[in-house]
């Protein structure tokens, strides 16, 4: 694997840390170097959210992004800030569903899930950042989506059992997602 740098960016409240932790703990389950750096507003829950994972097989000299390799922007404000910022023959995956300017980019690979619409449909209002996942897990060529189960047992707490099948289902909406 060569190293993947990740910018996941939304609003506080869309689980964009959580989207952060997941792949970081996946990458630690995949035996991999990684750097899980968030970065939130003092308003947190509203507020500006982003986090930079980075993964790979080699040590890891600094957590800090500035030309990612994946952008996942779960609103236009997101996009916006970040889209320029995606190194060429990167990839870009945005919500659909709040981002509806087009990516305005031919040298990045752009897929756009209409996630929140999506877990509002099935009864999972707060994990369309899990379905984005999903999603990126089944498209990034240096990612899998082996393992994800395990993953998502160990940051659900078992006081929140039940979100622990809600989260497995966001995740397989996202794989299975077709445009």
């Amino acid at each position: 694997m060569k190293t993947t740098q990740i910018l996941i960016a939304g609003f506080g409240g869309q689980g964009v840390l959580f989207s952060g932790k997941f792949l970081a703990n996946k990458g630690l389950m995949d035996d991999l170097q990684v750097s899980w750096l968030p970065s939130y507003g003092p308003e947190m829950r509203g507020g500006t959210a982003n986090c930079n994972i980075i993964l790979s097989e080699q040590p890891i000299g600094s957590p800090i992004i500035t030309t990612p390799d994946v952008l996942i922007a779960m609103n236009l404000p997101s996009l916006q800030k970040y889209g320029s910022t995606v190194a060429p023959g990167g990839q870009i995956y945005v919500d659909s569903s709040l981002v509806t300017e087009p990516v305005n980019r031919k040298d990045v690979e752009v897929f756009s899930i209409p996630a929140t619409q999506m877990a509002k449909e099935h009864g999972l209002a707060t994990l369309a950042n899990m379905i984005l996942m999903g999603h990126v897990l089944e498209n990034h060529p240096e990612l899998s989506f082996e393992g994800t189960e395990a993953v998502v047992q160990k940051l659900v707490p078992p006081t929140k059992a039940a979100l622990l099948e809600l989260n497995m289902k966001a995740l397989l909406l996202g794989k299975d997602y077709q445009p």
